[in-house]
């Protein structure tokens, strides 16, 4: 298995049909093991990097939201704050986007839309804080510098990336994680998938000169994460 350079296979969820059961199960279960490997709380913790002193008010929103557990860390987080916070979650599947609205019920703060982050529709729109967790790895590299580019624009305040460091041991103990605890066979094949397409400090440091985006923070984190804030 070659690490050096990042795969370009899809993934079974970038299938924009994909529906039913299956996605039901895999969202329950990513949300499980991103709680217990500790890795949203490189967003959480990129959040309180980013907050400004005397805010009252926020509206942040998360790209490739999935089942909303994010989202839902996210109202948690603003409330031991006391901080109000508008909180909008996007995905591009309509069927996650209702598992997403169904997951989320109780919270009135936190809506969700279907949407192309590429669409002129959602190019138009603001906010002041846009979070990206385990999304940027399934966009190739002129992807995610048009993004980038476009963020910069659309973020008040800033961006937060929490993704996926491609290295060896992250790839074999996901692929072993889920061969052993998961029932979902698109688990199974992104799991280990998503750490082939995912980055080396290099390949952030590429995409953000060729954004034009010179300032910035990388940081890595427990576990296997990529924290960058711009």
């Amino acid at each position: 298995m070659n690490f050096k350079k990042r795969s370009n296979q899809e993934e079974l969820m970038d299938d924009l049909e994909s529906s039913g059961p299956i996605i039901d199960q895999t969202l329950k279960e990513l949300e499980i093991i991103n709680r217990l490997l500790g890795g949203n709380s490189v967003t959480t913790k990129g959040l309180d990097t980013l907050l400004p002193e005397n805010t009252d008010h926020i509206k942040i929103a998360d790209l490739g939201c999935g089942g909303g557990d994010i989202l839902k860390l996210v109202a948690q987080w603003a409330s031991d704050r006391g901080l109000s916070v508008q909180l909008y979650g996007f995905d591009a599947n309509p069927h996650i986007i209702k598992y997403a609205e169904e997951n989320c019920a109780d919270f009135d703060n936190i809506s969700f839309e279907t949407i192309d982050i590429f669409s002129e529709d959602f190019k138009c729109r603001n906010f002041d804080i846009i979070l990206c967790t385990l999304f940027t790895h399934h966009f190739s590299e002129n992807d995610l510098i048009r993004i980038f580019h476009q963020f910069k624009s659309q973020a008040k305040i800033g961006v937060v990336i929490n993704d996926l460091h491609r290295h060896w041991l992250a790839y074999y103990s996901i692929r072993l994680l889920t061969s052993l605890f998961s029932k979902s066979e698109m688990v199974k094949f992104d799991g280990p998938l998503s750490v082939r397409r995912a980055f080396k400090k290099n390949d952030f440091l590429t995409i953000m000169k060729k954004a034009d985006i010179h300032e910035y923070t990388l940081k890595w984190k427990w576990a296997f994460r990529w924290q960058l804030i711009f």
